[in-house]
């Protein structure tokens, strides 16, 4: 495919995180820094990633889905530079953004690593990308790709995801699940109706009728109310005896599904006696990085579809951040 001039680069967008033991509390202040968060629930967030040396999935996780992407677009034709920044950890976003300028980018496409709209997943990542911008002298055009829930790549990688964890575990129930925010801040965000759309739309596919879609790692205080119920409430509280979980509002394995999952929610399921199994997330999947490079070709042909509309995805007054 010839590559248009409308765009000279791909930006990879992630949230970051720590990769060794020292990192743990620098990376977590930077996360909550301004957020009120008492000190003791950093430190409890910080074990988190002891129990695995202190070394988050997700960067790795992004290096797979660069080196993916970039065979991709090799095998395609699509000669596009790939650069990585991080909201939360190195590589920081504004050194990626210097770097780029340094390179003679002039007008690079982003995808950040959120299928789904809300504040923290969309709208946040676009005022990332301008204070970026803001820090570098003549830093290069950065446009975002919208949401791309729906969009066949995703989708079809989730129907698999499903069907292998369903050929472990035949006749599971199975369940979704995605982060948790506050009721607040999911007012005026398009997030529960997308993530329940998309659940709907691989169950369909597998012929399992209506979705359940539970949430995860809320981080907020006991008083404020936030997305229920909780996974392991679910667990807690259901009949079945075989349970499938679908992390369809995560796009890697990083903490929240190395921890929340794997580690808390099987650990009640064993409690409880049910057989868990935890399906994959999108990751690198074939069907999903052609999927990205397909809204990359798109992108350089026509430019970006349904930007998002002004104002959604509101931010709170104070919003929390899931540390992953």
């Amino acid at each position: 495919m010839p590559t248009s001039d409308r765009y000279d680069a791909l930006l990879l967008i992630s949230f970051g995180g720590p990769e060794k033991h020292e990192d743990v509390i620098p990376f977590l202040e930077n996360v909550l820094r301004g957020r009120n968060v008492p000190r003791e629930r950093l430190l409890e967030v910080a074990e988190h990633y002891y129990h695995f040396e202190g070394k988050s999935p997700i960067n790795e996780q992004c290096r797979r889905l660069i080196d993916a992407l970039e065979g991709e677009f090799t095998e395609n034709g699509t000669s596009l530079p790939v650069y990585w920044g991080n909201r939360n950890w190195h590589p920081m976003l504004a050194e990626t953004v210097r770097h780029m300028r340094n390179d003679g980018v002039k007008h690079a496409l982003a995808l950040a690593t959120s299928a789904f709209g809300s504040y923290s997943g969309c709208r946040q990542y676009r005022e990332d990308i301008e204070a970026a911008r803001a820090a570098v002298p003549d830093a290069p055009r950065i446009d975002k790709l919208p949401p791309y829930w729906q969009h066949p790549g995703f989708i079809d990688t989730m129907v698999d995801r499903v069907r292998v964890a369903q050929s472990r575990l035949p006749g599971a129930t199975v369940v979704y699940t995605a982060h948790s925010i506050p009721i607040s801040m999911s007012d005026g965000s398009p997030y529960v109706q997308q993530l329940r759309a998309a659940s709907a739309l691989v169950n369909r596919r597998l012929n399992l009728g209506e979705p359940e879609l539970v949430w995860q790692s809320r981080s907020g205080p006991p008083t404020q109310p936030w997305l229920e119920p909780d996974i392991c409430d679910y667990i807690r509280a259901t009949d079945a005896k075989r349970l499938i979980v679908v992390p369809i509002g995560f796009l890697s394995d990083h903490m929240e599904v190395a921890w929340d999952l794997d580690t808390e929610a099987a650990q009640v399921a064993a409690d409880r006696g049910i057989a868990f199994e935890r399906a994959g997330t999108a990751g690198t999947h074939p069907l999903f990085v052609k999927g990205i490079h397909d809204l990359v070709r798109d992108a350089l042909r026509d430019g970006i579809p349904n930007p998002c509309a002004e104002g959604c995805c509101p931010r709170m007054v104070r919003p929390p951040a899931p540390a992953r």
